[in-house]
C-alpha cells in the first residue's frame, strides 16, 4: 500500500471558488502524515485566507514571492525542490495559460517552472472557459509534457450555469497523488477483478444472496490501477463507488458474472476472482411474489456456473487468483479449490474471525501455493491485503 507518510507534496491553490475544497484535500494530505506546503496566488487568498492552510498543513504558506525571510533562502526553490509532487488545485485558465507558455511571475509558477517532481493539474472553472480552445490546447501542451489531469467534473456551477468545470472530487485528487507516488509495477498489464455477491431471484421481490460487501475486490482494482494496471472491475450489486480509473462491468446473477468474465479472460494477463458468487439458484423464478401457505412449501434448487473451474480450463498463459471464505476446515477446503480450479495461488479467509468477515474494512488471510507452502498475513485493512496479493502476482511473473 503507498502511504503518504512523511510524503512532501506541493500544493498551489489559485483564485477560483473552489479553493475552498483546496483546505480539505490538505486536511486529508495531513491527516495521512503528508508533509504538505501551499503556495497561494495574491487571486487564491482573496477566496480563502492562508492562516486556515497554515493550521491544516503545520506549515507557512508561501504568497509573495519578495518576502524577505522566506526569500533569503531562495524559499521558492526550495519548496520546489523538496516536493515529489506538486499538485494545482483548483487550476484556473490563468495559471494554465502561464505554465503552458513558461510563464514565471509569482511565487507558484516560478516554484513550478523549477519544480522537477511529477505535477497533477486539476482545471476548475466555467464550463464556457474550460471548452475555450486556447485553454484546451493549453492542457493538452501540458498533458504531452507529463502533466497528469484531474477532472473536471460535470454539474452545477457556481456562475449559475451546469457543465463541465467543477473541481474533482478531493478524494480523486487523493488517489491520483497516490498513484504518482507509486511505482508502475504494473504497467501494461490487463487486469481482471471480480468482486461483491450475486444475487439469484426467487420472485419479483426477493433473491438469494449473501453478506459480500465487494470492499475486497474493489481494494484489488484499486491497488491495481494505483501500481498502473488497465483493470476492469466486474461487480455484483454493491454500495461502493468504483475506484477511479478503472473500468466497471456491473451484474447481478452468477450467469452474468460468468459471461462477463469468460469473455474477458483472453484479453488479461491476471484474473483475480474475489467475488462471492452463489452456488444455488431457483431452478424456476416465480412469476409472482410467494404468498405464505399453511401447506408445507419447498424450493428446488440448481447448481450455478462454476465460474472459476472454467477459467482454469481457459487458462494459457493468465495468472488465475482465486479466494476461498470458509467457515471450517480451512485450509483443507482451500487446498482442495486450489488443486480443483487450477489456480496459481488461493486466498483463504476463515469468516469466524473477528475483522475477517463479509463487509468489514479489514481481513486475515492466508495464502496457499501449489507446491504446499502456506502464507499466514495477519490481520490488515483490505487495501493492505491487496497489496500483498498483487506483490505475489508480481513474484510469479519475475520467475
Amino acid at each position: 500500500m503507498t502511504t503518504l507518510k512523511d510524503r512532501k507534496i506541493l500544493l498551489g491553490v489559485t483564485g477560483g471558488i473552489a479553493a475552498y475544497k483546496a483546505l480539505e484535500l490538505t486536511r486529508l494530505l495531513a491527516l495521512e502524515g503528508a508533509k504538505v506546503r501551499v503556495i497561494m496566488t495574491r487571486s487564491g487568498v482573496e477566496f480563502v485566507q492562508p492562516l486556515s492552510f497554515q493550521v491544516l498543513s503545520g506549515q507557512p504558506v508561501c504568497t509573495h514571492l519578495f518576502d524577505l525571510e522566506a526569500e533569503s533562502r531562495i524559499g521558492h526553490i526550495e519548496v520546489a525542490t523538496e516536493a515529489e509532487v506538486a499538485v494545482i488545485a483548483p487550476a484556473t485558465a490563468n495559471i494554465i495559460g502561464k505554465l503552458a507558455h513558461g510563464i514565471g511571475d509569482d511565487y507558484l509558477t516560478t516554484a513550478l517552472l523549477a519544480c522537477t517532481a511529477p505535477k497533477i493539474i486539476c482545471p476548475a472553472m466555467n464550463v464556457n472557459m474550460f471548452e475555450n480552445q486556447a485553454v484546451q490546447e493549453n492542457l493538452a501542451k501540458l498533458r504531452s509534457w507529463g502533466f497528469y489531469q484531474v477532472g473536471p467534473d460535470a454539474g452545477d456551477l457556481a456562475c449559475g450555469v451546469q457543465g463541465l468545470g467543477r473541481l474533482a472530487p478531493v478524494d480523486e485528487i487523493v488517489e491520483k497523488i497516490r498513484q504518482v507516488l507509486t511505482p508502475q509495477s504494473l504497467q501494461g498489464k490487463q487486469v481482471l477483478v471480480t468482486a461483491g455477491p450475486t444475487r439469484e431471484a426467487l420472485d419479483p421481490v426477493r433473491h438469494l444472496t449473501n453478506p459480500s460487501s465487494g470492499k475486497m475486490g474493489y481494494a484489488l482494482a484499486r491497488v491495481a490501477h494505483r501500481r498502473g494496471a488497465d483493470v476492469t472491475l466486474v461487480s455484483g450489486p454493491t454500495f461502493l463507488t468504483p475506484p477511479s480509473g478503472v473500468k466497471e462491468v456491473r451484474v447481478a446473477t452468477a450467469k452474468e458474472m460468468h459471461q462477463a468474465v469468460v469473455e474477458k479472460m483472453v484479453q488479461v494477463d491476471v484474473v483475480v476472482m474475489a467475488a462471492a458468487v452463489s452456488d444455488y439458484r431457483p431452478k424456476v423464478m416465480a412469476s409472482g411474489k410467494i404468498k405464505k401457505s399453511d401447506d408445507n412449501e419447498s424450493l428446488e434448487l440448481e447448481r450455478t456456473e462454476d465460474i472459476l473451474f472454467r477459467l482454469g480450463e481457459l487458462k494459457k498463459n493468465q495468472i488465475l487468483v482465486g479466494f476461498a471464505a470458509e467457515t471450517e476446515n480451512l485450509l483443507g477446503n482451500a487446498k482442495e479449490k486450489l488443486q480443483q480450479k487450477n489456480l496459481d495461488f488461493i486466498v483463504a479467509n476463515d469468516l469466524t474471525v473477528d475483522g475477517a468477515g463479509f463487509g468489514s474494512d479489514t481481513n486475515e488471510v492466508t495464502i496457499l501455493w501449489p507446491g504446499g507452502e502456506v502464507e499466514n498475513l495477519p490481520l490488515e485493512s483490505k487495501e493492505v491485503i491487496a497489496a500483498h496479493i498483487w506483490n505475489r502476482v508480481e513474484r510469479l511473473w519475475q520467475t
